[in-house]
């Protein structure tokens, strides 16, 4: 009978966030493929698994070749546990390809859930959670930033804490007034959370910096409105075709809508509404 492949989040900083199914999954395996073989060795001491599992090494260097021998392991009856060195394997560390390369040879994959940074962060952060997306880490070029500023959703976006002053200063001087959060040390000893406009945040965060950082910058007010006045407009459009006299129509879309009226009527006709 083949294996199976199980994907292991691991903690972001507090060993107690490790689950009892984590746990066991690790214990259990044949093989745990892993970033970097030391920092599993460790984590697995301070879990007390004993004897270890065989550690096999699944970096950013040479995961495509891993991923075909792990699967050949695993059809030869190996279960194959998967970690990385934090959080989530696959979400911006190795682990997508041996994932990838498992569905399309049909072995069974299962993902436990646990701990991961870009949640812990998000909830955090105190900014809207309802449309959100990972950026990875931060673009460097003006261009690109201007391009994640102009995002409708609330972005998640890993830095290093020696570009993350440099990284709030140049995002303030495009959106000074954008709500966003610094999380800093997740789940550890030295955890903060700071919260406020990036023009405040660039202030704060001058100096030096210490510790693994995860920015989240709130969604653009200027992209919000947009879309709202678009969906408000489609509605204005189809009560006039349906003969709603205009001004009359922005007025009770409008109230409906929370957009001015005025701005629905000049968006429709090209016109300014007479008073």
């Amino acid at each position: 009978m083949p294996g199976a492949l199980v994907v292991c989040p691991t903690p972001i900083g507090n060993i107690d966030d490790v689950t009892p199914r984590i746990r066991e999954a690790l214990i259990s395996a044949d093989i745990i493929a892993c970033e970097d073989t030391r920092r599993t060795g460790k984590l697995l001491e301070l879990l007390a698994i004993r004897p270890a599992p065989r550690l096999i090494s699944n970096h950013e260097g040479n995961e495509q070749a891993r991923s075909v021998e792990l699967t050949g392991q695993i059809e030869r009856g190996y279960n194959v546990a998967l970690v990385s060195d934090a959080g989530m394997p696959g979400i911006s560390d190795p682990g997508f390809k041996l994932i990838h390369r498992c569905i399309e040879r049909d072995i069974e994959v299962t993902v436990l859930p646990g701990p991961s940074v870009v949640l812990v962060a998000l909830v955090a952060s105190g900014l809207p959670t309802d449309r959100w997306r990972f950026e990875g880490f931060l673009p460097r070029r003006a261009g690109e930033m201007e391009r994640v500023l102009r995002s409708t959703e609330t972005v998640i976006a890993f830095e290093s804490p020696r570009r993350v002053g440099e990284s709030l200063s140049a995002l303030a001087a495009i959106a000074p007034d954008r709500e966003a959060a610094v999380c800093r040390e997740l789940t550890k000893i030295h955890e903060e959370v700071a919260r406020g406009t990036l023009g405040e945040l660039a202030r704060h965060f001058r100096g030096d910096v210490k510790g693994e950082i995860v920015l989240v910058i709130g969604p653009s007010a200027t992209a919000e409105h947009g879309q709202e006045i678009g969906f408000a407009v489609d509605a204005l459009r189809h009560l006039v075709q349906s003969g709603a006299r205009p001004r009359a129509a922005a007025s009770v879309v409008a109230a409906l809508t929370g957009t001015r009226a005025n701005d629905l009527y000049k968006a429709l006709t090209g016109r300014e509404a007479r008073r």
